[in-house]
Parts: C-alpha cells; sequence; structure tokens
C-alpha cells in the first residue's frame, strides 16, 4: 500500500512518520503524491513545511523530474525545483534556468534563478552572468560576479576592474561595497597577470576595508604574486613599499626576503617607514639573508624601527647574531640603552637569556628592566632570572620593582607585533593597565565583554578588522560615544584622515614617532 495513500485523514503523528520515512528513503513513488500536497497543502505549518523537505529529497535523485519541474506552472514547485537543481548541480537544468533568467522580471525570482545557475557553474552560464552583472541590484551584481570569478571568466576582466576603479570616486569611496568586495575577490580568482598586476596596484586602495580585502587574496595566492610585490615595492611610491613589504612578509617564502634583501641593498628603503615595514616583513620570514639585514638594522636609532629589528631577531636567535647584539649592549653608550630598552620591551626573553651571559650586556638589561613600568614584562624576566639562578640573578630580581596595575585602562590594537610592544611600553609609562589586540576584531571582543577604557589606540591598516571599522562599532557601542580614540598612520595617508574623521577618530599620530610624542598626545586628549 502507497505510504501517501489517505494521507489527509491520518493523524498527525502517523503524517510526521510517513514524511520522514520517505525523506530518509527518497522513494520516487511517493513524488506525485508529494507534489499533490505541495500544490493542495494540508493547512498544518509543520505538515507543510515536512513535505516540502520530503520532496526536496525525492528531487534530488531525480535531475529529469527537476528540470521538467522547472517550467511548472506552480509557482512553489517551480521555485523548489530551482533550488534542487542549484542544490544538486544538476547541468541539465543550467539551458533552461538559463532562458528563465533572460525573461523574469521579479528580482527575487531571478537572484534564486541565478544562485542555482551559480551552483551549477558551467561555462554555458557566462553569458547570463556577464548580462546581469549590470543590473542594478547590488546583490544580483554581487552574485554574478563572484561567478564569473568561480569561472575564471577572464573576458569579464575589464567590467571588473571598472568596478574596482569606481569605487575610488569621491563620492563612493568611504564605504566597501559589496559589488567592490566580490571584484576584486574574483580578479583574485581569475589570476592572469593582468588581473594580479591590477590588484598589486590597487593595494592602496582608497577605502581600508577594500585593501584589506586586496592583502588578504595576495596572501592567499602566494608565490605567484611574489615578483609582482618586489616590482611594486621598488617602483612605488611609499605608500605602495609598506603595504608590499607587509603582505611579502607574511607570503613568508624565502624569495621574498630575498627580493626585500636586495631592495635594501639598492638604497630603496630611505624612509623611516620603509625601514620599519620592511624590518618586520624580515622578521617574519626568517632567511640568512634577512637576519643579516635584521642585524644590520641594530644601527637603527628610531625607537619603533629599532624595536622592529629586535623582534625579528628574537624570532631567529643564533650565535653570531647573539655575539654582534652582546658587542653593541656591551658597549655602555647611547646606542645600547636603545638596544637594552628594546629587548625589555619587545619581551624577548630568549634574546635576554642568550646576552645575560655576559656581565657587561646583563648589567645594561637589568637596567633597562628596572626602568619599566610595566608589571607583566617586570614578572616575566624575574621568572626568567629565576631559572637562570646563580648569586648575580639573585641580586639583580632584589633589584627590579614591585610595580601595581595601572588604575587607569587603555586599549590598543595594531597587527605589528613590535608596535604593541612600542603600546604597552607607552601605556605603562603613563600608569595605564594596557590591553593589546592584533586586529580590530579583537579589540572590540575586550569592549564586547564589558571592559571600560579611558584610551583607545588603533592601526589604520590590520587583517579581520581594520582601524576604520573599529572606530565604527566603538562609536556605535553605548558610553563609548566619546572615548578619546588615537588612530596611528604613515604620513602619506593624510588623504585618510578625512574619513576617519567622520568615522569618529579623535586624533592622529604618524609613524615613526618618538614615545614621548604619543604620551604627549594621551595627556592632551585626558
Amino acid at each position: 500500500m502507497p505510504l501517501l495513500d489517505d494521507f489527509r485523514k491520518k493523524e498527525f503523528l502517523d503524517q510526521i512518520t510517513v514524511l520522514n520515512e520517505i525523506a530518509g528513503s527518497k522513494d520516487p513513488s511517493a513524488l506525485p503524491g508529494l507534489i499533490d500536497l505541495l500544490k493542495s497543502p494540508v493547512g498544518d505549518t509543520s505538515i507543510d513545511y515536512m513535505v516540502v523537505n520530503a520532496l526536496n529529497a525525492v528531487l534530488s535523485q531525480d535531475e529529469d523530474r527537476t528540470v521538467e519541474g522547472l517550467t511548472d506552472s506552480h509557482p512553489g514547485f517551480r521555485i523548489l525545483c530551482i533550488r534542487v537543481a542549484g542544490e544538486h548541480r544538476f547541468t541539465k537544468a543550467a539551458t533552461v534556468l538559463t532562458k528563465l533568467a533572460e525573461t523574469e522580471d521579479d528580482p527575487d525570482r531571478l537572484m534564486e534563478i541565478l544562485t542555482s545557475l551559480s551552483h551549477i557553474s558551467t561555462p554555458e552560464t557566462l553569458p547570463v552572468f556577464r548580462k546581469f552583472m549590470q543590473n542594478d541590484d547590488p546583490f544580483i551584481q554581487s552574485l554574478c560576479i563572484e561567478a564569473l570569478g568561480k569561472l575564471k571568466d577572464e573576458e569579464s576582466v575589464p567590467a571588473l576592474k571598472q568596478v574596482v576603479n569606481e569605487s575610488e570616486a569621491p563620492e563612493r569611496y568611504e564605504v566597501c561595497e559589496i559589488t567592490t568586495w566580490k571584484a576584486v575577490e574574483a580578479l583574485a580568482s581569475i589570476q592572469t597577470d593582468e588581473t594580479l598586476a591590477f590588484l598589486v596596484e590597487k593595494l592602496h586602495h582608497k577605502n581600508p576595508t577594500v585593501r584589506r580585502i586586496i592583502t588578504d587574496a595576495m596572501i592567499s595566492i602566494g608565490n605567484q604574486v611574489i615578483p609582482l610585490l618586489l616590482a611594486a615595492f621598488e617602483k612605488g611610491d611609499e605608500d605602495h613599499k609598506i603595504l608590499s613589504a607587509n603582505v611579502l612578509g607574511f607570503i613568508g617564502d624565502k624569495a621574498c626576503a630575498d627580493g626585500l634583501v636586495a631592495a635594501f641593498d639598492k638604497g630603496l628603503a630611505t624612509t623611516a617607514n620603509v625601514r620599519y615595514a620592511l624590518f618586520e616583513a624580515l622578521g617574519r620570514v626568517g632567511t640568512m639573508k634577512g637576519i643579516i639585514c635584521l642585524v644590520d638594522g641594530l644601527n637603527e636609532t628610531e625607537e619603533l624601527t629599532l624595536m622592529a629589528v629586535v623582534t625579528g631577531l628574537e624570532r631567529h636567535v643564533n650565535p653570531g647574531m647573539v655575539s654582534q647584539l652582546t658587542k653593541r649592549i656591551s658597549a655602555a653608550d647611547d646606542q645600547a640603552e636603545r638596544l637594552a630598552k628594546a629587548v625589555i620591551n619587545a619581551r624577548a626573553a630568549r634574546l635576554f637569556d642568550a646576552l645575560y651571559e655576559n656581565a657587561g650586556a646583563g648589567d645594561m638589561l637589568i637596567d633597562a628592566l628596572s626602568e619599566s613600568r610595566d608589571p607583566e614584562i617586570i614578572e616575566e624576566f624575574r621568572s626568567l632570572l629565576a631559572e637562570i639562578g646563580g648569586s648575580r640573578a639573585d641580586e639583580d630580581m632584589a633589584r627590579l620593582p614591585e610595580i601595581e596595575t595601572g588604575a587607569r585602562k587603555a586599549l590598543a590594537a595594531d597587527d605589528s607585533k613590535s608596535m604593541c610592544a612600542m603600546h604597552r611600553a607607552i601605556l605603562t609609562d603613563l600608569g595605564f593597565e594596557p590591553f593589546i589586540a592584533t586586529n580590530g576584531q579583537e579589540a572590540f571582543e575586550f569592549i564586547e565583554q564589558g571592559e571600560d577604557f579611558d584610551i583607545i589606540l588603533t592601526d589604520m591598516n590590520m587583517p579581520v578588522m581594520d582601524g576604520m571599522e573599529l572606530v565604527g562599532k566603538v562609536r556605535n557601542t553605548p558610553g563609548f560615544e566619546d572615548t578619546p580614540i588615537i588612530m596611528v598612520t604613515t604620513e602619506s595617508e593624510g588623504s585618510q584622515q578625512n574619513l576617519a574623521e567622520k568615522t569618529g577618530v579623535t586624533a592622529f599620530i604618524t609613524k615613526p614617532f618618538k614615545p614621548d610624542e604619543l604620551k604627549a598626545k594621551i595627556n592632551e586628549l585626558l
């Protein structure tokens, strides 16, 4: 006896049992009865919903009947077949769906058809996606752009580039539109020399969120973009040098470090901002040439740049490097004081352990540690001294101050480890308890967890969530409408300050900066 005989007369629980059994078995004999129940529902929401589920399961095994249903007169069954065709990638449905898209006037139904076609994703669907990429609805445009990228359609490249170019127009660049986001991802998916060169050219897009999307795409692509990024570092302006170095550091290939060292040797890292970015990148990669270049960076006098050098060396400690650093710190001159302070503020425990063996270098490090106002750093190195042991270490531990956590709280967000260390040192010197995050999302999580802050520091360009987005979310959080926010930028990002001010930034400080400059800015605001 067929399961659906006298279905409408059955009790509720029996109806549920029958529909569950059909959904599990996907019995094709139940198809006519299910279609009848869809077109003439029993009137109970739960049962009608389960009819759709059972029908979906049965149709998933019947491509021909699904394709036939695409032109059924009943709108509900037609939409169901459209969805099933896409969900199960029924290629026979592509031709019919393409014809339906050409004649569909309703935006919602058109979206259903195009969504299904994007799942099926066959070359014959390209013309319809190219056509509707020009649709007025941004979500339909975005769906088509995404499909063109998935199909690696080189013919659509000029149109995709136009979307990105137009997004930098004065009246549009303040917002990252969904079409721009999808166009960047599509160009990255197509991965021709033309598309990758274009994306590298747009590394410093006017909108910081678009910059982040392009950066993420470059890192994901990896080796294929290394020559283009190195060329941008050599020939580009300061912004392109900085952003190219950042991406090369995150890609992390030996060719990235070798290329950056070659550029450094050619004298192409002339500004402190560029050298800072270059040393950060070399520290992430860690090749022999890169480490030698970092050792040369021990001559830097800018505290922030020196912090990037020490942070990079901490990742790749070796005897030759330790010997050089020991000699420099043992000199007990002004540069030795800067280096010792950088080792402490960077929490470079491996370097500290190796350098402490030399009494002269060890004394310089303890002097720098004694001046720290950061209780976490002092306790971290106190523990390290206890592990080292001996009378000298005991005497040095006795010299360390007892520091209480600051009464005021400050939040700092930056994807650079050295910059985070710099912020921490500055904030603890001012008596703040610092909360440090490596991106905007981590920073905002502190606020969501109920932390309150007297001041917030944020970088502009960060992965996951950039500084602009963080500021916008902070300003929309009750209680943070007037909290001072300082945004850290590079000198050449001045064109972005207007956008940042509109978002809610209180003040700016440009890299490279001296700690006293940021301290003065914080004191001014508070």
